[in-house]
């Protein structure tokens, strides 16, 4: 139903595109006549056929537009052009929700890893690098230079409006109560308050804002002979900053591709740390004594007396059954593990002899050990420590909480949507293919129309083409990928939350390494002139300042939304400034 639509649109397009044809002049004279070989009903043998066709005049001449593909509908006109604008757009639109579909569904079937990490941000990409390409591939060299502002518009839009507009959007969506600097998950009766409000997002969502702001380091190498006011090197400022852009992709790639380990692997250490703290809780709460005397270390008469309650038939050794009995025996809240898993971690920590029991002094060894590491993550040691037992490790249990939470932990249960039955496979995956090939086909195949058509419109209105590719151009790429991230948002979860921010950030590292190697190909090749000052500076200022923000904290209460939103006005009012009023290129 959606094909049907789109080639009903394109047909009518077609149709209400501009024609041409020869105009055959007529003249009062008859000698200007055209005559067909008869003068007053009788035949004239002396006479000939004149054609007279005239030429278009030649102000129409210069109205006619040039039609992408020989056939592609365009016009002069500025209304026209906006017409145009919206249709291609719309077409570029369709282009990223296939992708993005056939996406999910690639994601669904194969798993993070290569795809989540390799392929999918590579083609949420693609409908502006396809548009950047296009871009500084038309025409000649000097067509390449006056165009390519169209693909650094879109550039330098994406990320803007990525960061700004969407980001505040989705702070705005997503806000849930604040408790402890922390969201609570569906929980939403503080109204619009700036600073109980607001949401929360997991330690990897840090991690890409950091690597964002890293992303920006190409544009500030091809940037500096402008900043040094050289001519000389500005081609092999291009090259460098082409090769490490490539660089770049390629780790953030590689980065991508090993995530999921790695987060298992943080994941896992943070329940350890958890079980660890549940255990020397439990062990407080039923001890004859305090775990810490009054210099503050641990008190091992307290701690032997501990071990005879927890040895069950009273041999000497604890056995894996035994503790596996008192992790069962404590409440861990909410967290959910596999017991059998905390109960080998707690002897690879404890049994140093490799005999599976635990004996008394290695338990003694490994509490005092615990309580050192608890101490020293609560910032409590030293004399006071020990009347102040129960405080520090308080302490301790609510930080590994925290620092559980916001690794994301997804193992509890909690599923986004309702799991059903398992389509065939094979089935889905051919179905992602498809969409994937039909989203770059037509993300291909209206790039280049959708570039002229706004150089055509800012031609005849005067506006440059840098303000409309920065306005209008991402609203049409990025829309799917804005979409999605609000959704997520919505549902007003941690974790959730992460994948929308940490969605964001990776759209515009995408932008600033993958499509930022397309342009200064396309640069460095064709030998056109970077002169693209005012942009680089937009950019740098937006994702340094956001990157910044997300890198250091967790929590982004609803004033922070104020931040995103002014940036986008501050931004185009800077471009505008520098290029229109300082003159700067």
């Amino acid at each position: 139903m959606r094909l049907r639509s789109l080639f009903s649109l394109l047909f009518l397009v077609l149709f209400t595109s501009s024609a041409y044809a020869r105009y055959v002049a007529v003249h009062p004279s008859s000698a200007d006549l055209i005559s067909d070989g008869i003068s007053g009903g009788s035949l004239d043998s002396g006479s000939v056929i004149k054609t007279v066709v005239s030429a278009p005049p030649a102000e129409e001449k210069e109205e006619a537009c040039e039609q992408t593909y020989g056939f592609m509908p365009c016009t002069k006109t500025a209304l026209g052009n906006v017409f145009l604008i919206l249709v291609y757009g719309f077409l570029m639109f369709t282009a990223a929700t296939y992708l993005s579909a056939g996406s999910e569904l690639l994601l669904e079937i194969l798993g993070p890893g290569i795809v989540g990490g390799l392929f999918l941000p590579m083609l949420g990409a693609l409908p502006d690098a396809m548009l950047i390409m296009v871009s500084g591939l038309s025409g000649d060299a000097a067509t390449a230079q006056s165009q390519v502002s169209v693909g650094m518009g879109l550039l330098a839009g994406s990320t803007v409006m990525l960061l700004t507009v969407i980001w505040g959007t989705c702070t705005v969506v997503g806000k849930c109560d604040l408790r402890d600097n922390i969201a609570l998950n569906n929980q939403d009766t503080k109204g619009f308050h700036l600073k109980d409000s607001g949401v929360t997002v997991d330690v990897w969502t840090s991690y890409a804002a950091r690597i964002m702001a890293i992303s920006v380091i190409p544009f500030v190498i091809v940037q500096l002979p402008q900043v040094l006011n050289s001519t000389s090197g500005r081609h092999l400022a291009v090259l460098v900053a082409l090769i490490l852009s490539v660089l770049m992709l390629i780790s953030y790639c590689v980065y991508q591709v090993f995530q999921p380990w790695i987060q298992r692997r943080r994941l896992a250490f943070a329940k350890h740390k958890h079980v660890i703290s549940g255990i020397l809780r439990h062990l407080k709460q039923h001890a004859l004594g305090r775990l810490l005397d009054d210099e503050g270390q641990p008190d091992e008469h307290v701690i032997r007396k501990l071990f005879d309650t927890i040895d069950a038939n009273k041999d000497g050794r604890l056995s894996a059954t035994e503790l596996k009995a008192l992790i069962i025996g404590i409440s861990f809240e909410d967290i959910d593990f596999d017991k059998d898993d905390a109960v080998g971690r707690v002897l690879q920590d404890f049994d140093k002899t490799l005999d599976e029991e635990v004996d008394q002094e290695e338990f003694v060894r490994g509490i005092k050990h615990w309580l050192i590491q608890a101490m020293g993550a609560s910032g409590h040691s030293g004399p006071d420590a020990g009347p102040r037992t129960m405080k520090f490790l308080d302490h301790f249990h609510v930080q590994t909480k925290r620092e559980h939470a916001l690794l994301g932990d997804n193992e509890n249960g909690e599923n986004d949507e309702e799991s059903g039955e398992v389509a065939d496979p094979k089935w889905i995956t051919i179905k992602a293919a498809l969409l994937l090939l039909l989203g770059a086909a037509i993300a291909a195949a209206f790039a280049d129309p959708l570039v002229d058509t706004v150089n055509n419109f800012s031609a005849a209105t005067g506006i440059p083409s840098f303000f409309i590719s920065f306005i209008a151009l991402p609203l049409a790429t990025n829309s799917s990928e804005a979409v999605s991230a609000i959704i997520f948002a919505s549902r007003k979860k941690i974790r959730t939350a992460s994948l929308t921010f940490s969605e964001l950030c990776g759209g515009v590292t995408m932008n600033n390494i993958l499509c930022l190697s397309v342009f200064l190909a396309i640069v460095y090749v064709r030998g056109l002139t970077w002169n693209f000052s005012s942009e680089v500076l937009v950019i740098l200022i937006v994702c340094l300042v956001m990157g910044c923000f997300a890198s250091f904290r967790t929590t982004y209460p609803l004033w922070t939304c104020f931040i995103a939103y002014l940036l986008y006005p501050f931004s185009l009012g800077l471009v505008y400034i520098l290029d229109y009023w300082f003159g700067w290129s």
